[in-house]
């Protein structure tokens, strides 16, 4: 999913189209945000299942196979289960002094506030039902309250050790005054989401003979 980038990204991709066929290149027409970006990817997803990852080079792609094997002994989509979501968990971070410090004051202000048990929520490989992922709330930055969205719903995370990489290209928009300025807002709206809904266990009353 290109978000509209100034790079040679759109080019890199129809390149790499050319020899898989199977890659699907989606670009929006205007810079549109990292949460409007993953949406985009899940909703034109084909799979039941997404995985996704940033575009930076920074997450492994050969941590997949590891979450999928999880996935499978967590029963991931198991008929009747509570929804699940994987989340990577970056324990050794290749970033920069300040993007580590803004990280651990974003992750501990949101954990303390939120109480989603998940620490790290700003690691882009996560995997998760696409139909979970569309019914939820969608709004700027929500790509960063996943783990207590899913809760919302009733469901389960899990985080999962990931690897991290240092970053090649690219340079991070995110600092320590955005972050928190802007997170707290945020926080404040997921906190209000999470209050608001109601959730009941459900059952269906069997037919009677005549009604059959």
């Amino acid at each position: 999913m290109d978000d509209a980038s100034g790079d040679e990204t759109p080019v890199r991709l129809r390149e790499a189209s050319l020899s898989h066929p199977r890659l699907r290149v989606l670009r929006h027409l205007r810079n549109s945000g990292q949460s409007a970006a993953v949406t985009t990817g899940v909703r034109h997803a084909r799979a039941a299942v997404v995985v996704t990852l940033d575009g930076d080079g920074q997450n492994d792609p050969a941590d997949i196979p590891a979450l999928l094997q999880r996935w499978h002994a967590e029963g991931g989509s198991a008929l009747g289960g509570p929804p699940l979501l994987l989340a990577g968990w970056r324990q050794q971070r290749r970033d920069h002094g300040l993007r580590r410090l803004s990280s651990r004051v974003a992750n501990g202000f949101r954990a303390r506030m939120l109480g989603d048990g998940t620490p790290d929520t700003g690691c882009g490989l996560k995997m998760f039902e696409r139909e979970l992922f569309l019914r939820l709330p969608h709004f700027d930055h929500m790509h960063r309250f996943l783990p207590a969205l899913v809760l919302r719903e009733g469901g389960r995370v899990i985080s999962v050790p990931a690897h991290h990489r240092p970053r090649l290209r690219g340079r991070s928009h995110y600092g320590v005054w955005n972050r928190l300025w802007v997170g707290l807002v945020d926080v404040l709206g997921v906190m209000w989401l999470r209050r608001r809904i109601r959730l009941s266990a459900v059952e269906e009353t069997p037919a009677s003979a005549a009604e059959r």
